[in-house]
């Protein structure tokens, strides 16, 4: 699985202009869980992820093992603070709720431990004592008071001001309420807050008073001061429920506050984090649940002012011009850094943003095919130069997917035909001629739409594939078949049959297939890569391992489909000028289900919020009662004026957002705080340019002849809060070019000693030009011109020098400005 990055943006702006972002990715699968007690042992399980207890991520379903290998990655921005990220395993159950078997929480202070490694954890158990997230507001005094008899009385004032991100209660805001008690060996006295209806940042502000007990020797007045005997034995502890009305109270957390924190000051106030309930502590025997595998990636950039960049990102923009390739910046940081993957996907944005893609990616191509020996391997392997051509694949051709392979997708997805073929898989009824003859048809309907789709093809993907053809012919000049195979193993083995294989990824479904469709779309997969690279190469047999596949495969060894993908290959890798498919249809840029509340209503109800299906493509925000239905309501994105988040108090919902158009603004509620953010941020992205965009926005709602926020009664007044700054223009290609310059920063301060040792290799190479006899410090790296590659490791370290500096001054003024107790900074409660 995989945590941060499907790219969303914390663009939250500190008071100067650093932008703090997080992400964090992985991949899992779990074993021996705790199977049925009965003959039926085995389980249906997912796999979800979440920010504290909110759900951002779950997997598909694998039904039937006590081992599920889940296989999926998920990689998305962290929009929010934080306090755990956890991994859910739940068992599903059709006919009641779905049964958690355990989880994994990890602190977000321990993710840089476990980031790149993959790693076993062991499944802890779920209950709701231990299910806690959010923090609390306390303010503690200590009164004298003297009583009708003329007594000194200690009084303790107990005020709970506030809690902030208070978990939400089966997907809804609860109704939390507080019970404040002063513990100590004899005594437990308890109050209760008020109860706040649906809300995850209740405000209490109540005030309980607590007679201390003190010992009657006391006779001081003038000087008050708690006696030891007393003070070390209380303390205050402040439960958080939810109210359950009909139903049993839920526990929400809990925070344990010594009364000894006023020995030394009549008066203390901070926040505190919610505990679990005694801390965690739990029995020290129970079953095992299991364990999960996870590959975690979890990095936290700051990213400072644009003008801070300017050398690192003209450094790297010079990349595809320095000769040789190896010896450019851009090569270099993926030479040094430990993963490949990680400097692959700033650089290819980065490179791609500018133009400067194509020319990068035909030099490095160039630099692979020197070491291929065979024509038969091309481009077969995981280089710097597939990695990038892949990443570019991934970013530009979403929508040549989505017109090419989305209707036929839905087809097979919402139809129930058998493809099964392998007998051994069969199911009792099935006719193996029949699911041949359906697998048959959805592969022709699959292969015809692909050798057709060759204008839409992005312009970029065909640049490229157009260079690759033509080195591949020089590489090879004795094989008439290399320059297709250079260009299919792109198209055909990394894009379109992954993309068949796993929709959802490709976000071409909204859900992960059921097992029976997942098959079928293997089985359709397999054949159409081997089809594309078997047209191509003109072989007279497949290469595949299974019989029934080679004899299913022989329907397809016909001269027409050589000749269908050889033209379609033809198509996409000229240099001829064509249309490009997105100035006359409109480009589909994101879809799913969401809430909206209903327009021109004022009565606040849970039924004013339907469920609907949205879509958004670069002309128009639609919303449809299900998938592939009429639209109810269209929203021009000419219209859109602002796009901005509603405050939670609104309508008491979490992940809302506004949508102000020149009609009523559009309210809609996302599933997750995920979610809500990529909705904002395409809508921003799309509506950037638009005339008349509002400077100004109300935050809150109209209701009851006034504006929540600002009381305002004039339903067309301005504004009271200024609008989200300028966002990426782009709206095909979402890129923040200082945010991906700041990754490559941090991926060269990480990889420093590398680089060191890539600089004294270019040395020793200079100095010293006999054969090198044995394996030294510089054999792993590529280094074909010593002098140039010494030459830009120079300037390369130069400029991250000069990045360090304000680096620091930030990061110790962040450091120095969140005081402990703050809110930002809580206390973690008194361990029990």
């Amino acid at each position: 699985m995989s945590k941060k990055k499907e790219r969303l943006k914390d663009r939250k702006v500190e008071s100067n202009e650093n932008r703090i972002s997080r992400q964090c990715p992985g991949g899992s699968e779990a074993k021996n869980l705790l199977p049925y007690l009965g003959p039926h042992k085995m389980r249906d399980c997912f796999c979800t992820i979440n920010l504290d207890q909110e759900e951002v991520y779950r997997t598909q379903v694998v039904e039937k093992s006590l081992s599920p290998f889940f296989s999926e990655e998920f990689y998305f921005e962290i929009p929010r603070t934080f306090q755990y990220l956890s991994f859910y395993v739940y068992d599903k159950n059709v006919l009641q709720r779905d049964l958690r078997i355990g989880k994994v929480a990890i602190k977000k202070e321990d993710l840089c431990h476990h980031s790149g490694k993959e790693t076993w954890f062991s499944l802890q158990p779920v209950d709701s004592n231990s299910e806690v997230q959010g923090k609390v507001h306390l303010e503690l005094k200590l009164n004298e008071l003297i009583t009708e008899n003329g007594t000194v009385c200690q009084q303790l004032v107990v005020h709970i001001k506030a809690c902030h991100g208070l978990p939400l209660i089966n997907g809804q805001s609860c109704d939390p309420y507080a019970t404040v008690s002063l513990v100590g060996p004899s005594r437990n006295d308890q109050k209760k807050t008020k109860v706040k209806k649906k809300t995850s940042n209740p405000q209490f502000n109540e005030i309980f008073y607590f007679e201390v007990t003190r010992s009657s020797s006391y006779t001081r007045k003038s000087q008050f001061q708690v006696e030891e005997e007393d003070i070390e034995k209380l303390e205050i502890r402040i439960d958080l429920w939810n109210n359950g009305n009909l139903v049993q109270d839920v526990f929400l957390g809990e925070i344990k506050v010594p009364v000894n924190v006023l020995r030394t000051d009549s008066s203390h106030q901070a926040w505190y984090l919610l505990q679990p309930r005694d801390n965690g502590n739990k029995s020290s025997k129970t079953d095992d649940l299991g364990s999960l595998r996870l590959n975690i990636c979890y990095t936290e950039d700051y990213v400072l002012p644009s003008e801070y960049y300017g050398p690192l990102k003209t450094l790297l923009l010079k990349s595809p011009d320095v000769q040789p390739i190896s010896a450019s910046a851009a090569y270099i940081l993926s030479e040094i850094c430990r993963d490949k993957n990680d400097a692959v996907l700033p650089l290819v944005r980065l490179l791609l943003h500018h133009d400067k893609l194509v020319p990068f990616a035909t030099a490095v191509a160039e630099l692979d095919l020197k070491d291929t020996q065979d024509a038969n391997t091309i481009f077969r392997g995981n280089s710097l130069a597939t990695r990038c051509l892949d990443e570019m694949m991934k970013i530009v051709g979403g929508h040549y997917l989505k017109v090419t392979l989305k209707p036929i997708l839905d087809e097979i997805c919402d139809s129930s035909k058998s493809c099964e073929i392998d007998p051994i898989k069969l199911k009792e009824g099935d006719n193996v001629e029949n699911n041949k003859e359906n697998l048959r048809y959805y592969v022709d309907k699959l292969f015809s739409t692909i050798v057709k789709s060759s204008m839409s093809c992005p312009t970029v993907m065909c640049d490229i594939f157009y260079s690759l053809r033509q080195m591949a012919t020089q590489r090879f000049p004795n094989d008439p078949h290399v320059q297709y195979s250079a260009v299919s193993s792109f198209v055909f083995l990394r894009f379109f049959a992954v993309a068949v294989v796993s929709p959802h990824t490709f976000h071409l479904r909204p859900h992960h297939p059921d097992a029976q469709t997942i098959r079928t779309l293997t089985l359709i997969s397999k054949t159409i890569q081997t089809l594309g690279s078997w047209g191509s190469l003109s072989k007279s047999k497949s290469s595949f391992k299974e019989t029934f596949m080679c004899e299913f495969f022989k329907m397809f060894q016909e001269e027409g489909y050589i000749m269908a993908v050889k033209k379609f290959l033809d198509e996409i890798s000229s240099t001829e000028t064509k249309e490009s498919s997105g100035t006359s249809e409109p480009v589909h840029l994101k879809e799913g289900e969401m809430y909206k509340r209903a327009q021109g209503r004022t009565r606040i109800g849970k039924k004013n919020f339907k469920k609907r299906w949205f879509c958004l493509t670069s002309r128009e925000l639609t919303y449809h009662k299900q998938p592939g239905k009429d639209a109810i309501y269209t929203i021009p994105v000419k219209n859109i004026l602002a796009v901005e988040k509603l405050e939670e108090s609104s309508f008491n919902k979490k992940n809302m957002f506004q949508v102000i158009h020149t009609e009523k603004p559009l309210y809609v509620q996302a599933n997750n705080c995920v979610e809500a953010n990529e909705w904002i941020d395409v809508l921003c992205r799309v509506s950037r340019c638009n005339q008349n965009r509002l400077s100004f926005y109300h935050p809150s709602v109209y209701l009851n002849g006034n504006w929540l926020c600002c009381q305002e009664t004039g339903e067309n007044t301005l504004g009271c809060k200024p609008c989200t700054a300028g966002v990426p223009a782009d709206i095909q290609i979402d890129i923040d070019e200082d945010r991906e310059t700041e990754r490559i920063y941090s991926l060269f301060t990480l990889s420093l000693l590398k680089l060191q040792k890539m600089e004294e290799a270019c040395g020793t190479i200079a100095v010293y030009q006999g054969p090198q006899k044995e394996p030294d410090d510089y054999s792993n790296f590529v280094i074909e011109d010593s002098v140039t590659t010494f030459k830009t490791i120079q300037q390369i370290k130069s400029i991250i020098e000069k990045l360090d500096e304000p680096h620091e001054k930030y990061r110790k003024k962040r450091s120095s400005s969140a005081k402990y107790g703050s809110k930002e900074n809580p206390i973690v409660g008194k361990a029990s």
